[in-house]
C-alpha cells in the first residue's frame, strides 16, 4: 500500500471522525466548540492533502480514491448529526439534498469512468465553492456560539445548498450527451 504525506493527512482525517462524533455528543459546555474545532481540523487536512500531493509530487491512485471517500464520510456524518440535533425541516431538507447530490455525482463519476470519460465530470470551481461554504456553515452549526453566528451559518448552509444544486446540474449537463446516447446500448 502506498503511504506518503497526503495519504497520512487523509488517514488522520478518518481518525478524527470518531473523535468528532464523541465530542459532538459529550454533554459539556465546551463540547460544541471542540467538535467544531475537530471538524475544522478535518476540513483543513482536506485542503492540505491535495496541496501536499501536488507540491510534493506525491499523487497516487490510492490517495485519489481515499481522499473523496474520507471527505464524503466526514461531511455526511456531520450532516446526519446536525439533522438529529436541530430536528427541523429547514436544516433536514438541504442536508438530504447535499447527501443525495454526493450519491448522484459519485455514481455519475463512476459511470463516466466506466465509459472512459471521467474527465468530463472532474471537480469544478463551483464544487470547490460549494465545499468551502458547506464546511464553514457546518462548523457554525456545530459550534452555535450565539444566535447571530448560528443564523449566519444557516444562511451559508442555504448558499451551500444552492451551490450544491448548481454543481450537480453542471456535472449532469457535462455528461448529458453520454447519459442520453442510446446508440451503444
Amino acid at each position: 500500500m502506498p503511504f506518503n504525506v497526503p495519504i497520512a493527512l487523509t488517514f488522520f482525517r478518518l481518525i478524527l471522525l470518531p473523535v468528532f462524533v464523541v465530542l459532538f455528543y459529550v454533554p459539556y459546555s465546551w463540547s460544541p466548540f471542540a467538535a467544531a474545532f475537530v471538524f475544522w481540523l478535518a476540513a483543513v487536512t482536506d485542503a492540505l492533502d491535495g496541496y501536499a500531493a501536488r507540491k510534493l509530487q506525491q499523487s497516487t491512485r490510492f490517495g485519489a480514491f481515499l481522499d473523496p471517500v474520507a471527505d464524503k464520510i466526514m461531511v455526511t456524518t456531520a450532516l446526519v448529526l446536525l439533522v438529529a440535533e436541530y430536528q427541523n425541516i429547514w436544516l433536514t431538507l438541504p442536508a438530504l439534498f447535499m447527501i443525495g447530490r454526493e450519491i448522484v455525482i459519485s455514481a455519475l463519476r463512476e459511470w463516466m469512468a466506466e465509459i472512459g470519460k471521467r474527465g468530463a465530470v472532474a471537480v469544478s470551481w463551483i464544487g470547490k465553492y460549494k465545499t468551502a461554504a458547506q464546511m464553514v456553515a457546518i462548523i457554525g452549526l456545530i459550534w452555535k456560539p450565539n444566535d447571530f453566528l448560528t443564523y449566519t451559518a444557516m444562511a451559508l448552509f442555504y448558499v451551500a445548498a444552492i451551490l450544491t444544486f448548481w454543481s450537480m446540474v453542471s456535472y449532469i449537463m457535462a455528461a448529458w450527451a453520454d447519459l442520453t446516447d442510446e446508440s451503444n446500448n
